[in-house]
Parts: C-alpha cells; structure tokens; sequence
C-alpha cells in the first residue's frame, strides 16, 4: 500500500515509517522539513519525503493529492483540523488513522480503563482528543471515511526526557534519586502513570493499518502492559544508579510552594488521572503485544541522555 505519514519524524513515526517500509509499503513522510527522526534507521532512505505545513489551509488538499490507501496522522489537536482532513480525505484515501491520548480519559474512577468506561476529560488537550475520536469514530459508523484513532500513554523512547517519576519533566528529580537524596511526593505516591514505548505504539499503527476491516471505525488505548505508582516508578529509578529510594509524602499545597508553578502543575495533570488503561481491545482486534515494561522503557530513554550528557546524575547507571 502506499500509506502517508503526516509528522513522521517525531516520536512515533521514528519507529513507525521503518516498520511500514520493513513491510514493504510505498511510505511518504509529510513534514515541514525541520527535523530529523531521533533514530537512525537505512529504511529512511526508501522514504519520500514530502513538506507541507499543518496550518497551511491548503493542506488537506495536499494530502488528499498524495492518494495514499493510508493516511496516518500523528499531529493533530483539534477538531476542526480533523474535520478537514476527513472531508479532503473522502473518495481519495482508504483509511485515515489518528493518534490521539489516554488523556481522552479524565481521572480514573475504574481500573483499568477501557474505551468504554472511561471518565469525562478534562483540559482543553483532552476535551479535543476526546471529540475527535468521537467524531471519527461517527464519520466511520454513518457510512463516509474509513477511520481509526489510537491513544497512546505517556510516550517515550531514545532521544527525549520522559515523564518522570512526579509526574513532570523536572530534570533534578533523576538526580537526586541517582544520589539517594529525599524526595518530596505529593499525596500518597499510589497515582498511577502508564507509559508507553514509541515503538510499542509504532506497531499498535503498523498493525491497524494492515488489519484495516478489524480497525474500522475503532478506537484503541495503547499503553504498556502495566502502569507505574509514583513510589514504584522512584523506587525503580533509584535503583538504576544503586540507591534506595527515600519518599517523603507531603500535602499538594506543600509541593506546590517547594517547587516551580510550571513542573508543579505538570505532576497534578498527570498524578490526578491516575490513569491505568487496558490494552485488551488491542489485543483482541489488532493483536498488539507491546515489547516494554514501562520501567524498561524508561530507562532506555534515560540511559540516552546519560550517555549523551543531556541528564546531570549523581552516579552511573548500574544496567
């Protein structure tokens, strides 16, 4: 098939355009240009590259031109760009596939969560990935484009820093539980966090694309097999470099006045979801077998920066 790959040079599409090219698809990466994939691969060099910015009105139309049997989007945020996208779509593509977000989800109320039973969102990113899973999902149902949305967790993979065990991207959280040093944890440390490789979730899109019938108008939750409490996930973290991890529950108030307003308000959008979600759709539909533990992968991000000099840690990594 020719399947088109709208921002194929982050996260996912790293992993993804080289498994669609490994299958033996004709693969066009769209993008503006600006960046190379975070891991090299020789599949990129059977890779038509194609520039073409998102907010160009005209970029539907461009997609529509490349008539591809697949289109995968992995940058869209809004429900009037998807919108767009369908109506260019219909008549000229097959199947168009969406990454959304377990943000979709508002704060767990019953683990897991499934597609089903998931909470209202909240916060403008999870209200619109929310509508636009709902809005393919009718396109599909009412007879018009063929669609899929996945929604995966918390992404990560070599080449960028991971939601750390807080919940935010603080840098000196990893430092300080790579010297053993206390660390304050807002409420209990029993929220949960779920994970994601990138490459788990390339072959979640790999695998909807060619199991088109069974992704039809579907959508998937695509995490790792397991989620992460905030005392599991440090405890896990300080291992890595030999210590032990020391918590210190503190109230969200306290927190709040001991850290940044930026890296605060971080940990509470992802520690009030305490999101855990089933991947047991996926795995019945599409046959997804994700490859990592969330811990497992995380490290493997951490082990990047380390070596690259992109993480300031007290001691090296012990694995």
């Amino acid at each position: 098939m020719r399947v088109a790959v709208i921002g194929g040079s982050g996260h996912i599409g790293t992993f993804l355009i080289p498994r669609l090219v490994a299958a033996g698809h004709e693969v066009l990466n769209l993008s503006r240009g600006q960046r190379s994939a975070y891991v090299e691969d020789p599949a990129w060099s059977e890779v038509r590259h194609v520039t073409g910015d998102r907010t160009d009105p005209e970029f539907p139309a461009l997609v529509a031109a490349l008539q591809a049997d697949a289109v995968v989007d992995l940058i869209c945020f809004d429900l009037a760009s998807a919108d767009a996208l369908v109506v260019a779509l219909r008549g000229s593509a097959g199947h168009l596939l969406h990454c959304g977000s377990i943000w979709r989800h508002g704060p767990s109320r019953r683990l897991p969560v499934t597609e089903a039973n998931g909470a209202p969102p909240f916060g403008e990113y999870g209200i619109a990935k929310a509508a636009i899973a709902a809005a393919l999902k009718f396109e599909t149902r009412s007879g018009g484009l063929v669609t899929t949305s996945l929604h995966p967790g918390h992404i990560v993979g070599p080449g960028w820093h991971p939601v750390g065990p807080l919940g935010n991207f603080d840098p000196s959280v990893w430092r300080r539980l790579s010297a053993g040093e206390p660390l304050d944890v807002p409420g209990l440390g029993a929220e949960l966090m779920h994970h994601v490789h990138a490459d788990d979730v390339a072959q979640a899109f790999a695998l909807a694309v060619a199991n088109r019938d069974a992704a039809a108008g579907e959508d998937f939750d695509v995490v790792a097999p397991s989620a992460l409490t905030v005392r599991g996930f440090a405890e896990f973290a300080a291992g890595w470099f030999g210590q032990a991890a020391t918590l210190r529950p503190v109230s969200w108030e306290e927190f709040r006045a001991a850290s940044d307003p930026g890296p605060a308000q971080t940990s509470w959008e992802h520690l009030v979801r305490s999101h855990y979600c089933s991947i047991d759709k996926a795995r019945a539909l599409l046959g997804y077998a994700p490859r990592y533990e969330p811990e497992e992968a995380v490290l493997e991000a951490v082990r990047w920066l380390v070596d690259r000099g992109q993480l300031d840690v007290a001691n090296p990594l012990r694995r």
